[in-house]
């Protein structure tokens, strides 16, 4: 995996005297510096990063899923590199809701950029319970709903099925006032369709996408290379289906929308913002290089100032489709 935007870097962002364009967002009532964030399940609680990188130079923090009780994960080997990405089982493996916020949540307090914390539950019941109680909790500055792990045995029955989905988001609309985002499959027929339904019940953004479901297999044992067979596609292979998926919900909705799928450099982030995704979540590339969202962030001022573009809200959903 080329990270792709050394010649972006050479710009020399914050040189004395140099253009200083706005990268300010604002995503379903929260504001980010910059439009950068890390996705969930890539990024541990925070700390795993802290050595690498000023966490405060983010946009959000979007920690790993978190579930009311402790999960162990699926049994290994759950990662497995791909031509252009890689396939993960990982199982949403955590340290479980009590656990969080005695000793991941507080340290998090520290940094600047808010935070996000994806959840994810067995049943309707324990996600209102997961979103009740971080309502309660200093420090949480929006929710998003993992309806779409392709990792478990019932992980996409929320995130394909419309009615179920729109009882979910319904339920935990009911229980929380902050912000609500819900992370979307990309293994669904009409994208569009379950973007329209989970705004209807009251999401105030939509995260897309999230893996697509693959595999792999080793030939000299005719096994698959994961313990649990299949496992979630991540990286820049998936990058051209994220982005023909953020663009057309981005015709169908009105709510902001954080673009999700192979962004390992500023061109990347860009793509997105341009199809109408109001913030983007690094994933995969942190694996690949853990500052990565620091060399994107840079990337993307870059690009502004070389383009004179005085506020990142003038480039997003500007795509033209007109012939040239």
């Amino acid at each position: 995996m080329v990270n792709r935007d050394a010649g972006i870097r050479g710009a020399n962002p914050s040189g004395e005297g140099a253009f200083q364009p706005d990268l300010s967002v604002e995503i379903a009532g929260i504001r980010m510096k910059n439009p950068v964030m890390t996705a969930s399940g890539t990024f541990g609680y925070g700390k795993e990063f802290e050595p690498y990188f000023d966490l405060n130079r983010l946009g959000a923090i979007a920690v790993k899923t978190i579930t009311l009780k402790p999960r162990p994960g699926n049994p290994p080997p759950r990662v497995v590199e791909t031509p252009a990405g890689m396939l993960n089982a990982i199982g949403l493996q955590n340290v479980g809701l009590e656990a969080f916020l005695r000793e991941y949540l507080p340290y998090l307090r520290q940094f600047s950029p808010p935070v996000i914390i994806n959840i994810a539950g067995g049943a309707i019941e324990e996600y209102g319970v997961l979103a009740s109680r971080l309502s309660q909790a200093e420090g949480v500055a929006g929710i998003e709903l993992n309806v779409s792990c392709p990792n478990l045995a019932d992980g996409l029955v929320f995130g394909t099925d419309a009615g179920l989905l729109c009882s979910l988001v319904e339920h935990v609309r009911k229980v929380t006032r902050l912000p609500l985002l819900v992370k979307l499959t990309p293994n669904v027929t009409d994208i569009a369709l379950m973007a329209r339904s989970a705004v209807e019940a009251g999401a105030d953004g939509l995260s897309l996408i999230n893996t697509l479901l693959g595999m792999a297999i080793d030939l000299e044992t005719r096994r698959p290379k994961l313990a649990n067979v299949t496992g979630g596609l991540s990286g820049p292979a998936i990058k051209p289906v994220a982005l023909r998926m953020v663009y057309r919900v981005a015709q169908a909705v009105k709510v902001p929308i954080v673009g999700i799928g192979g962004i390992m450099a500023a061109e990347d982030a860009l793509e997105f913002l341009v199809a109408g995704a109001r913030a983007v979540a690094v994933g995969t590339a942190n694996f690949v290089d853990p500052t990565s969202c620091v060399h994107i962030i840079e990337g993307i001022e870059a690009y502004l100032q070389r383009h004179r573009v005085p506020r990142l809200q003038d480039l997003i959903g500007t795509l033209s489709t007109e012939a040239g």
